[in-house]
């Protein structure tokens, strides 16, 4: 059964990523289900070339971040997984607290209630221990917590082949076949 992935956007810096999750994804056969945030719509305008219409048109389905009651808030409704990318703070801390006012934490909530996969690409620096104990809450929970951290190994020789990088280890989490990065010893 080949089951639909949420995508949540958050408005930390780096919603490129997100972005670039969509794209790749429309390459597999993996249906998508976006949520963003209010102020992911923000930093798309601030950090790309990209429009809220444009990204939402990259996804198979779309929820508002306020439709609590959406499909992707019930554990009824299958899913493969769930990845926010990227995470901010406030997104990390009602997810590790199970405060879901929105429906990013609500499908957060939900995926880590069913035991799915969750991939969180928190978007911080530096970090205190408040943000680092919350991130371990979360993984105690079952999430991962993949924060975009280049790796050079690849020979990246662009931006995007970076953020590939980055979209290609959410990817491998998922089990999900890609080719946007040249793996070590290949």
């Amino acid at each position: 059964m080949n089951l639909p992935l949420v995508v949540g956007i958050t408005g930390a810096s780096g919603v490129i990523y997100g972005v670039r999750l969509l794209k790749a994804l429309q390459h597999t056969k993996v249906e998508t289900h976006l949520v963003m945030s209010e102020s992911a719509g923000r930093n798309l305008a601030i950090e790309t070339n990209h429009t809220t219409k444009e990204v939402r048109s990259m996804a198979d389905v779309v929820y508002r971040n306020k439709d609590v009651g959406a499909a992707v808030a019930s554990g009824s409704f299958l899913t493969r997984g769930m990845v926010v990318a990227p995470c901010t703070i406030k997104t990390l801390s009602g997810i590790a607290y199970s405060y879901a006012d929105n429906l990013v934490t609500r499908a957060a909530d939900v995926t880590l209630k069913e035991k799915r996969p969750l991939v969180m690409m928190v978007r911080e620096t530096p970090l205190h221990k408040g943000h680092l104990d919350m991130m371990a809450r979360c993984a105690d929970l079952g999430a991962t917590i993949l924060p975009p951290m280049p790796s050079f190994y690849h020979g990246p020789k662009s931006i995007e082949d970076i953020i590939d990088q980055s979209i290609g280890k959410v990817l491998d989490q998922l089990g999900i076949e890609h080719d946007l990065f040249r793996r070590w010893g290949s």
